[in-house]
């Protein structure tokens, strides 16, 4: 499982990452609300621990940035705060549940189980890249929390590309049914109102297309 920590105490954010690689998660470690925020925006976690005091920017706002972005991964809070009012509010927020340090790191890891065992945010699937959302059982998009109209050809192109996370799919696989010169279309009605988000979708001549982010610029695409 691919986790994101974010502690500012690099003793706590030691002894949690070494106790998690020794389940064989894959740990990544921050400790700066701001860059976990564009951490959580770029790669896709499977489960984020997040402390609430933190520099950049607060727990609470980054759990709520999550949410607001349609991502699903779990969240577990961490903090010294034991307030009923704090661990209701980061529960509002879209947090699956909540941890009062100190605490034993075997029962973080019951937590984790627990969340996972009832699903978390996880059981609504989503698939997002960067600002775009797609709400699988709806069939419903968003980017940049706006709605984005899309045809039934459309969502099947993009939902392809998406799903890939910035890895080249072939035009065959996105072809479908239809002609080369079908897909060009498709292709072309989407770019310019994802660009306006962010989201750009390069052609890799000879073989197909990926989405980037806008300030990615790779060679040997166009």
């Amino acid at each position: 499982m691919k986790l994101l920590l974010v502690e500012d105490d690099p003793t706590l954010a030691e002894g949690i990452a070494e106790f998690l690689r020794g389940q064989d998660d894959e740990v990544t470690v921050e400790n700066d609300g701001m860059r976990a925020d564009r951490l959580l925006q770029e790669d896709g976690f499977d489960f984020v621990l997040l402390d609430l005091g933190l520099p950049g920017l607060g727990g609470y706002e980054v759990v709520r940035r999550i949410r607001k972005r349609g991502q699903r991964m779990p969240v577990i809070l961490i903090t010294a705060r034991d307030a009923l009012d704090d661990r209701i509010y980061g529960l509002d927020l879209g947090a699956d549940d909540y941890l009062v340090k100190p605490f034993e790191l075997a029962e973080l890891s019951a937590r984790m189980r627990a969340v996972l065992r009832r699903g978390g945010s996880m059981s609504e699937p989503a698939l997002s890249f960067g600002p775009l959302v797609l709400d699988l059982d709806g069939r419903l998009a968003e980017l940049g929390g706006a709605p984005l109209a899309l045809s039934g050809r459309e969502w099947e192109v993009l939902e392809a590309l998406v799903r890939a996370d910035g890895r080249t799919v072939a035009r065959e696989r996105l072809q479908g049914e239809g002609s080369g010169n079908a897909l060009e279309v498709y292709i072309s009605r989407l770019r310019p109102r994802l660009e306006a988000a962010g989201v750009l979708i390069r052609t890799v001549r000879g073989f197909g297309y990926r989405l980037e982010r806008a300030k990615e610029h790779p060679s040997g695409a166009d």
